[in-house]
């Protein structure tokens, strides 16, 4: 045998089709072979249906997912604000500091009512049990009083829309006391 005849007898699984596809068939073969082609590009068709419509629903309920994010230092900087300008001595003693924090706390107030038309809510983590999936542990707190894993400081606001994770919350944790441990351990 030459190099050219051994070629020949090793046929890739492309060529097998190809060749398969020469051969004559019955027109019942035939038939079949079209029905399964057609049944095919059917489902493939539907799947990519299917596909697009969720895409197309998530991007009608998530399209502000980003604006939503970047905008949620607004009501951390409106709270800061607001906490500034009750701890300033000098503006403590001025008449129009209460309309000034009011006004504030209406600008807040709308923004708020905003977010929730959009299902942009804040996550609730105080006295609640540490969960990775919302918080973030940025320290622990040794008490005596929480139980270990308890959230017991909020230090930046956590956000869900509808049923994503917008900003996890920045917790302190609670831990059991050095003093505790010792006890535990002489018991």
């Amino acid at each position: 045998m030459n190099k050219i005849e051994k070629k020949d007898q090793k046929k890739s699984p492309l060529d097998q089709k190809i060749n398969d596809e020469k051969q004559e068939h019955t027109p019942e073969e035939e038939l079949k072979i079209i029905q399964e082609k057609l049944l095919r590009t059917m489902a493939e068709m539907e799947n990519q249906r299917r596909r697009f419509e969720k895409e197309k629903q998530d991007a009608f309920e998530f399209g502000g997912f980003n604006f939503a994010a970047e905008s949620l230092p607004l009501i951390d900087n409106i709270d800061r604000a607001i906490t500034s300008f009750k701890n300033d001595e000098n503006l403590k003693n001025n008449k129009g500091l209460n309309k000034i924090i009011e006004g504030i706390e209406i600008v807040k107030k709308d923004l708020i009512s905003i977010f929730k038309k959009n299902g942009i809510e804040q996550i609730e983590c105080i006295n609640k049990k540490f969960n990775p999936e919302y918080h973030q542990a940025m320290l622990e707190i040794e008490s005596n009083t929480k139980e270990a894993g308890t959230v017991v400081q909020e230090i930046q606001k956590g956000y869900m829309m509808k049923n994503r994770l917008l900003r996890p919350s920045l917790v302190g944790v609670a831990k059991k006391s050095e003093n505790n441990k010792e006890k535990g351990e002489k018991k």
